[in-house]
């Protein structure tokens, strides 16, 4: 990977502001929105068996493409605007230029969004509304990036700027939005973690070593009015230039690939390293670039292999990069792939399609990579980052393997790890003595659920599920279940633990033991929330 220096990126152009201004207003009188072509999808959804939106997700489009044609009065411009920039279908330059009546269709050749081909605009750039809810509220953006594989029709290019992926939603949900002065969006793409964290930022820092991503990422923000951006040419962490911040964002290139010449190589999701070295290079440097307290977020991906008879674990590897710098950490597994598996999904995400020469040249290449540097698995997941605060002693550090499916999370994890750290910072700094005088409540989203083998009284098996969250599933004995039940925030733990243990006819010191721990993972996962007056 190469590593220039950190600099501004180039300035703004005024004749590019215009443009891009007059663009905003003829998106907005064309009411284009994620509400209006989603109604667009019902309406040519009624009049057949397919739901054109439900294809596109699959990546056909000739279900929304016949949608389309099925348009009221007062729609043409949105249709057109849709077919152009969603669909990556070539319109009528008179239609376009009529769709977009403040921008023109010259300007809009002069934005990089189409050129021109005889009588037709073909779509240089894919442009589409986003819908989002944060602790701040909803809120809806219009987004630019380069033309996907439905406008393409093949292959994506190795300079290909990526828009809002599933990885962008999963990581801008998971923002912790609490407001900070500075934050840095290292690999900002199109920008659209830069444009999240402006919501709870002073002042964002958004680098990207591509000038063509800080193009559309500067491009995007101006386009929805967001202030507060700067945008930095760089790699890593050269852009701060030595400064600290209180946040740092990423979604790094975390994408392992081969290290050959006959491999592409995408700057959206390659770091340029060797396996996982790129995010072992974000984690480890982010304790030297976080002022005392500060949080880093970003994604990864982890390799787990094997050296000899020994297996060199993914999610301890992480842990180790982070203890090593200094760092508290909470790091989450979410999925692991077999290598093979792992291969097929990236070749697949670079446009090259199954069944073709290509494709199986490219899986043989991933997989000989894997087998000569012993790698038996590839993990991904969440990393939340603290550097410790006036010096203190490192409190949090939790990793773990949570595969299942998430709780009910519509409004992202942001919230819910916001509330999760609180509390266990609050239960590190009690000791078991001062622990039993803490009150605790049970989450409103905790169910309990109980088996049975048929004609027996007592349970053999009582879990407790989490609603939202993680959805996590403990496996809860008879003790921890009483105490859940009874927890509603009205006695201390030790006077509910004693009571337990009385009515269990069980030793109340011995009890206490076993439920501490377990209270206390109950409390940083969200289960039972601490009661403070």
């Amino acid at each position: 990977m190469s590593t220039p220096a950190g600099r501004s990126a180039e300035p703004s152009d005024p004749s590019t502001d215009d443009a891009v201004d007059a663009l905003a207003a003829d998106l907005r009188a064309a009411g284009y929105t994620v509400a209006a072509i989603e109604a667009l999808w019902e309406r040519g959804g009624a009049a057949s068996s397919t739901h054109p939106g439900a294809a596109l997700r699959r990546g056909h489009r000739v279900p929304a493409l016949r949608a389309l044609e099925r348009v009221e009065p007062g729609e043409p411009g949105l249709a057109t605007l849709v077919r152009c920039f969603v669909l990556g279908a070539p319109v009528a330059s008179a239609e376009l230029a009529d769709a977009l009546p403040t921008l023109g269709f010259e300007r809009a050749q002069m934005l990089g969004m189409v050129r021109a081909d005889e009588d037709r605009a073909v779509p240089a750039m894919d442009l589409r509304p986003y819908a989002f809810v944060d602790a701040g509220g909803a809120g809806e953006w219009w987004i630019a990036s380069d033309p996907g594989e439905l406008a393409t029709g093949g292959a994506l290019p190795e300079e290909y700027v990526l828009g809002v992926g599933g990885a962008s939603m999963t990581l801008s949900g998971l923002l912790l939005q609490r407001p900070v002065a500075t934050t840095f969006d290292l690999g900002t793409g199109c920008g659209i973690q830069a444009m999240h964290a402006a919501r709870f930022s002073e002042r964002v820092i958004a680098s990207d070593i591509s000038e063509r991503a800080l193009r559309f990422a500067r491009l995007n923000a101006r386009l929805n009015g967001t202030d507060g951006v700067e945008f930095r040419l760089g790699s890593l962490y050269a852009p701060l230039a030595g400064e600290r911040v209180e946040r740092i964002v990423s979604n790094p290139p975390f994408v392992i690939t081969p290290r050959r010449q006959d491999v592409p190589a995408y700057d959206y999701r390659d770091g340029g390293l060797v396996g996982d070295a790129i995010v072992e290079a974000v984690v480890r440097g982010a304790a030297d670039h976080l002022v005392d307290g500060g949080i880093a977020q970003l994604l990864g991906n982890w390799e787990y292999r094997r050296d000899g008879d020994d297996l060199q674990d993914g999610l301890e590897r992480v842990v180790g990069w982070a203890a090593g710098s200094g760092l508290e950490y909470w790091i989450v597994e979410r999925e692991r792939q077999d290598p093979s598996e792992y291969a097929e999904t990236w070749i697949r995400d670079g446009g090259t399609r199954p069944g073709t020469p290509v494709f199986e040249e490219l899986h043989g290449a991933w997989l000989e990579d894997f087998s000569a540097r012993g790698v038996e698995s590839v993990g991904f997941g969440y990393v939340l980052l603290r550097r410790p605060a006036d010096g203190r002693d490192a409190t949090l550090a939790r990793a773990e393997r949570l595969h299942g499916p998430l709780g009910d999370v519509s409004g992202g994890l942001a919230a819910h790890l916001e509330a999760c750290l609180g509390a266990s910072d609050l239960v590190a700094a009690l000791d078991d003595a001062a622990l039993r005088s803490l009150r605790v409540a049970v989450a409103e989203d905790v169910t309990e659920e109980r088996h049975h083998w048929p004609g027996t009284e007592q349970p053999t098996v009582i879990l407790l599920r989490q609603g939202g969250g993680f959805g996590r599933v403990v496996d809860a004995g008879t003790g921890l279940a009483a105490l859940v039940g009874a927890a509603d925030g009205e006695l201390p733990l030790g006077v509910l633990v004693d009571a337990i243990a009385d009515l269990l006819e069980v030793d109340r010191a011995e009890l206490w033991d076993e439920l501490a721990a377990a209270t206390r993972e109950l409390v940083a996962g969200g289960l039972l929330r601490p009661v403070v007056d």
